[in-house]
């Protein structure tokens, strides 16, 4: 009887390790593959929240340069002697997209009049870098007037200096170059008036001449080049609720943003007072980045365009006006307009402001979002409008549906089902929840319909607080459980087509809503962890799945690893993604069927840190970033270590 007992013991024990040990081996099937990888499974999402346009990727750096806000001289202080004055005039021109100049009087022929502008919570100047200021004047009363500029510190130090005279008794635009002296974050820029002499100004602009390939009145290099780094599939803009407006009347409308800048109306930004933890009265659109300019940058960084235009609803968390459906003509036809900008030949009238605009070549825009966030009967009856009219001209272009703001739910489920009863091609589904919805909803899509409308993960981000928390932070948690998440997304790649992080853009001054995927002052740019595993995923998303699978079970949360695989065709190589939301190191066998023979090496890229509250700064910017190291591969199973708290991407080249 104790022989027996005895045995038991020992063949039981055997069993359980002979389990753990299965359950330590990850089997790549690169014999079966699955959906094809869309190349534009990772992209970004851009909306001008947080100052990420004015302030943020474009580089103008005057605040309020022609006099458009509520408040004509927010952002301008003045510095008056006697004798001289200034007068906002209103021209008075009924829809004129600027209205407003300023009227400068000087009767003091022994000083100056002084008018300086704060910039965007200062302006960031840069040593040796040169500077592009540009003034509209008219002359109104005596010879001339000569116009000092200087930059001036915090402290009241100038930087920089230059002169101009404006002489002509009609607008004309005056511009001048200069370089700085110094380096100062929260410079301003200082103009004097002198002479005796009545003079008429607008348009009053400063743009750094180090902008994102050299181009005049451009964007921001260092934000384009953190985009550029990601090699996005897509960029979708302009937003995000900026497209639906607190109101119709502040809805995005994009021909407002084409043409010349100084045409291009100002329109508050409806982040301005959305929260009333981070008010932010000085916050309003120039749209001096515009669409051209949009779809430029995505064609500059390889991403494909993806524009979201408003349906004919303004947002329903504020006033939920609706256009009525017979009235919906001219928004379709903005959305039939926008298309012929983007491909139509420079015969048409779209297509000939795009050319005229400098690019006569086509963006070749193959996709537009229809409304953004909107939900209800009222949605899918203007959606349903709009899908057969752009249907009928621009059959190929794949147009994305909103699924509301909830991942589940009534809103949802009502969406979901009538878009895909109406064979929708792409819906759009949000999702700002906890760190852990992301790991819990890793297997979200495995039972979607692979022949149903496709998914567009077009915003999310794990919320370290709660949803609009002012103390959500960009923590290696969020991070590490967005990546295990994102393992799900690429699995099912036969279903989700798109995924975008969001928000993009945030100014440490003058954000509203954290988290959000890339922090900047007026100098400095840093990737938060969050930005280093989308760029881990984007860099790293192959062409097609392969199953990676323990005990013939996708790897989705048990023993909190997560992972996924699939083939680089262009590269040969094999690339598999692990994920360990655990607090303990692991040791993982890699076992690959279906191939020949591997290469002697494999790569690991790796992000790890055992601090889940850990973040990235401006003063320790890749504090968390990835680590790359080469590894031995004797033969198809090999062994590797899966650190605790850690996302790592393997890739390994096959031989033949």
């Amino acid at each position: 009887m104790l022989k027996f007992k005895l045995l038991f013991c020992i063949i039981s024990l055997f069993s359980i390790s002979n389990v753990q040990a299965q359950n330590n081996v990850f089997t790549i099937k690169v014999n079966e593959p699955k959906s094809l990888i869309q190349p534009t499974m990772w992209g970004v999402f851009f909306e001008d929240i947080n100052m990420g346009a004015d302030g943020g990727l474009y580089a103008e750096l005057v605040k309020n340069r022609s006099f458009e806000f509520a408040n004509p001289l927010m952002g301008w202080k003045e510095q008056r002697q006697a004798g001289s004055s200034i007068l906002i005039i209103n021209k008075n021109q009924p829809n004129h997209p600027n209205p407003r100049f300023a009227r400068i009087s000087n009767l003091n022929v022994n000083k100056p009049y002084t008018l300086s502008n704060e910039g965007f919570r200062g302006m960031g100047i840069k040593q040796n870098n040169g500077y592009d200021f540009s003034i509209w004047a008219q002359l109104k009363k005596g010879k001339n007037c000569v116009v000092t500029i200087e930059l001036v510190t915090n402290t009241g130090e100038k930087i920089a200096s230059s002169n101009l005279t404006i002489s002509d008794t009609t607008w004309k635009q005056y511009n001048i170059q200069f370089t700085a002296n110094a380096t100062e974050p929260k410079a301003k820029l200082q103009l004097s008036f002198s002479g005796e002499m009545v003079v008429d100004v607008d348009m009053i602009s400063l743009f750094p001449q180090d902008t994102w390939k050299k181009r005049p009145k451009g964007l921001r290099a260092d934000l384009v080049q953190l985009l550029a780094d990601m090699k996005p599939g897509f960029v979708r803009f302009p937003g995000g609720c900026i497209v639906e407006g607190r109101d119709l009347v502040n809805r995005y409308q994009w021909k407002k943003t084409v043409g010349k800048i100084e045409e291009r109306e100002v329109m508050i930004n409806r982040w301005n007072t959305e929260f009333a933890h981070r008010l932010t009265p000085d916050y309003y659109q120039t749209f001096g980045l515009g669409f051209f300019e949009y779809f430029q940058m995505s064609e500059d960084i390889g991403a494909e365009p993806l524009p979201i235009l408003n349906c004919g609803m303004a947002c329903q968390f504020n006033t939920a006006e609706v256009v009525a459906a017979e009235a919906l003509d001219p928004y379709i036809q903005d959305a039939l307009d926008l298309i012929e900008f983007a491909n139509g030949n420079t015969n048409t009238k779209w297509g000939k402001l795009r050319a005229d605009l400098g690019h006569p070549e086509p963006f070749n825009l193959k996709f537009l979002g229809i409304g953004n966030e909107n939900w209800g009967p009222q949605y899918i009856e203007r959606v349903k409008v709009f899908i057969k009219a752009i249907k009928e001209k621009y059959p190929t272009i794949q147009l994305i549906n909103s699924s509301g703001t909830d991942d589940a739910g009534e809103r949802f489920d009502y969406l979901n089902t009538e878009l895909r009863k109406m064979n929708a091609d792409i819906i759009d589904e949000h999702y700002y929840r906890d760190p852990a919805w992301f790991r819990q909803n890793a297997k979200r899509y495995d039972s979607y319909n692979l022949n149903g409308s496709k998914v567009f993960a077009g915003e999310y981000a794990a919320q370290s607080k709660g949803i609009a928390s002012s103390e959500n932070r960009n923590n290696w948690n969020c991070a590490l459980s967005e990546a295990a998440f994102m393992t799900g997304l690429e699995r099912n790649a036969g279903v989700v087509y798109m995924a975008s992080y969001a928000p993009l853009f945030a100014h440490v001054d003058a954000w509203q809503w954290t988290p959000d995927l890339i922090w900047m002052d007026n100098l400095r740019s840093y990737g938060t962890p969050n930005y280093y595993v989308q760029k881990m995923f984007s860099l790293n998303k192959g062409n097609q799945v392969i199953p990676i699978v323990s005990n013939g079970n996708v790897i989705a949360g048990e023993d909190s690893l997560y992972a996924t695989a699939s083939i680089d065709f262009k590269s040969k190589e094999l690339c598999i993604k692990i994920v360990n939301t655990a607090n303990k190191d692991r040791t993982q066998t890699l076992e690959f069927s279906g191939v020949k023979k591997l290469a002697k090496n494999a790569t690991i890229s790796m992000l790890q840190c055992n601090n889940l509250l850990q973040t990235n700064s401006l003063d320790n910017p890749t504090l968390i970033n990835p680590k790359d190291s080469v590894i031995s591969v004797p033969n198809k199973q090999f062994t590797i270590s899966v650190p605790a708290y850690s996302f790592q991407v393997i890739r390994v080249k096959m031989m033949d």
